[in-house]
């Protein structure tokens, strides 16, 4: 068994991130039992430029997950460079928990960039709709939930309520395939699993 402790900063990934780590643990790697733990909520300024809220919240994720566990951290990229910044982060990380493994993952540019890119998938989920023929630019509005948000027939997006259950329905391939940020949150499954 292998546990999983996230740090992430919205209220929705608290509750989509293990859902949608338990599809992925079962679509790439099924042989390995997962134990997705509850995700540690951060404020992304104060994690990231408070040396004190950054120490504290690893630590606390590195005695969650225990010796064999992982710790990883899953932010919005908004408009920084996610290969840059989550080099950044993961350097300071390693340097407080060199007894963990750590990924950094940044979704470019927002976690709901991922239903963008499975937007196929979703259509006629919770009122929401997608035309086929549009096309798919699934990390280039700087306003993920807003383009989400245009595409719900009549409703608005509810990120605490709509962020689990897309999760939960996504097409993975579709959102690995369109998304360059959901493929590094693959590729650091895999990597990490190896260990398992």
């Amino acid at each position: 068994m292998i546990a999983v402790a996230a740090i992430v900063e919205g209220a929705g990934e608290v509750v989509a991130l293990p859902i949608l780590l338990r599809r992925i643990n079962a679509w790439r790697t099924p042989d390995v039992h997962l134990q997705a733990l509850p995700p540690i909520r951060v404020h992304r300024d104060r994690f990231l430029n408070r040396q004190d809220e950054f120490r504290r919240h690893l630590l606390l994720a590195a005695a969650k997950c225990g010796e064999q566990g992982w710790i990883l951290v899953l932010l919005d990229a908004d408009d920084d460079c996610p290969a840059e910044l989550g080099k950044q982060i993961l350097e300071r990380a390693t340097a407080y928990v060199p007894h963990r493994r750590v990924s950094v993952v940044l979704a470019n540019r927002e976690y709901e960039a991922w239903f963008i890119a499975a937007a196929e998938s979703l259509d006629g989920q919770r009122g929401f709709a997608f035309k086929p023929a549009e096309a798919i630019d699934a990390e280039g509005p700087r306003n993920a939930k807003g383009w989400i948000t245009a595409h719900m027939c009549g409703g608005s997006y509810g990120e605490t309520t709509d962020q689990p259950a897309f999760s939960a329905r996504m097409d993975l391939q579709q959102a690995f395939a369109r998304s360059r940020s959901f493929r590094k949150l693959c590729s650091e499954w895999t990597r990490q699993m190896a260990f398992a």
